[in-house]
């Protein structure tokens, strides 16, 4: 049994996904990309989206060692790797899952009949996030036991985890003040599903030589679990799965654990063919008020072991009245605190901010002129990524070059240097049949020969109807 909790552990710390939309972030012509940016550039006068397919995000990447080198068939011993990956990582290593579905979206222009230069989009999208640090001091006590690590302080801190599902209703302004700056705000309402939270955990645990028996055991401990959204569905008189459907139902109309978040950004054309971008987004908290169960344990104890002798058998004491003894004091070390106590929990706040330079005009063959003046052909930039995590930021850097095939086809390439590779390659694409756009973006491109042994997978796909500015 503990082989198998150290198995599923691992599997989890493996897989590590990140909310980092770089192909999206920029690509003006997709509505979604507001999302990442309020404050920039618009290139249509009003979208829909085609509801729960206009956003489709799922990605996972790798801190480490992969799924491949625990599992591969290489006629090594499975424990011999099973060690060898735990070893590897350390207590800064994680997972964390992110998925969004949008439900629904739109957006439109308003302004003076010759100049639309404001814009509100709306929408609302439903997204689940999960981060688990990698349980180092952990899973090295369950593989090598405390016998070989007499004196070694176990630190109880490495167990942090959040996870949370919620759905989100935005509504966004962007306004283009001049030819050069564009800004844009977005307000947010959290409706919080499920929350799972423990990134607050001190203490230790540590076993030395001791006097009345070969070693004592004391534990130092302040561990925290908050959870909303789940004590209602795990109840053993709630057992229907229909039920539990109808209050997620509930929930995700404004009938959850509610917040506020806002998301803020601009572009700034610093010449004709260099601008300058950035936004914050998901500036926010949740406060969770409703089905509401915490857990804690708390206090220090000296555990003196199991005594191999019947010690109090001539008195009349029984084997089974010996171990219940055991379990009581056991039960005493780990007393679990209850309470229902609210709590506040902020949003991960993310930070984009790009250089781009655009280039080469599409020229007439008969003169030395421009034939359109729908804009510049290419695009080469940088762009800067940040996520706030319980222990510390989360950042990636990327390279990209966008290329205009023609009016109806917009491809973009990215490099990007994160926590989990140094050879990302990704490749997104934005296609338009009159009114109709469809899109869709892929990263790491070099590893889908082997998902097992890749670093990190991405993708983003969705459809909507666009009427396009003139």
């Amino acid at each position: 049994m503990r082989k198998l909790i150290l198995v599923f552990t691992l599997q989890l710390c493996l897989f590590s996904f990140s909310q980092n939309k770089q192909l999206l972030y920029g690509f003006s012509e997709i509505p979604q990309s507001l999302l990442q940016n309020p404050g920039g550039k618009v290139t249509n006068d009003w979208y829909v989206g085609i509801p729960l397919l206009s956003h489709i995000h799922f990605n996972a990447g790798v801190v480490g060692s992969t799924v491949y080198d625990v599992f591969a068939d290489n006629n090594v011993d499975f424990n011999v790797k099973f060690r060898k990956a735990v070893n590897s990582m350390d207590s800064n290593d994680f997972f964390n899952i992110n998925q969004q579905l949008e439900i629904f979206s739109g957006g439109f222009a308003f302004g003076s009949s010759y100049q639309k230069n404001k814009y509100i989009s709306f929408g609302m999208y439903q997204e689940f996030d999960i981060i688990m640090y990698f349980p180092k001091d952990y899973a090295t006590l369950a593989i090598e036991g405390n016998k070989s690590n007499i004196n070694r302080l176990f630190d109880a801190s490495d167990l942090s985890v959040s996870a949370e599902a919620v759905t989100v209703l935005h509504v966004g302004y962007n306004k283009k003040v001049n030819e050069q700056f564009t800004y844009g705000v977005r307000g947010k309402i959290y409706s919080s599903l499920a929350n799972i939270n423990s990134t607050q955990n001190k203490g230790s645990f540590v076993t030395v030589p001791g006097e009345n028996n070969y070693y004592d055991h004391i534990f130092d401990l302040d561990l925290k679990l908050q959870t909303s959204g789940i004590a209602s569905l795990t109840d053993d008189e709630n057992s229907d799965v229909s039920n539990d459907i109808d209050e997620f139902k509930k929930r995700i109309l404004l009938g959850g654990n509610l917040g506020l978040g806002v998301d803020l950004g601009f572009n700034y054309q610093l010449t004709d063919q260099w601008s300058v971008d950035a936004s914050l987004l998901d500036v926010g908290f949740i406060t969770h008020s409703k089905d509401v169960e915490n857990y804690a344990i708390k206090g220090k104890y000296t555990y003196n072991g199991i005594n191999p002798l019947f010690s109090e058998a001539e008195n009349g004491q029984t084997a089974d009245e010996y171990w219940s003894g055991i379990e009581d004091e056991l039960d005493e070390i780990f007393t679990v605190d209850t309470t229902k106590t609210k709590y506040t929990k902020w949003r991960p706040v993310k930070f984009n901010a790009s250089l781009n330079y655009a280039f080469g005009e599409k020229q007439s063959k008969d003169c030395n002129c421009t034939i359109d003046d729908t804009g510049y052909q290419n695009a080469v930039g940088v762009q800067l990524y940040g996520i706030k995590q319980p222990k510390r930021p989360q950042m990636a850097l990327t390279a990209y070059y966008y290329r205009r095939v023609f009016n109806g086809l917009r491809l973009k390439a990215s490099y990007t240097v994160d926590s989990y590779s140094f050879n990302n390659l990704g490749l997104g694409m934005s296609a338009h049949i009159w009114g109709a756009n469809f899109y869709v973006m892929a990263d790491n491109l070099l590893q889908y020969k082997n998902v097992y042994d890749a670093q990190s997978v991405s993708l983003q796909l969705g459809f909507n109807y666009i009427f396009n500015k003139k």
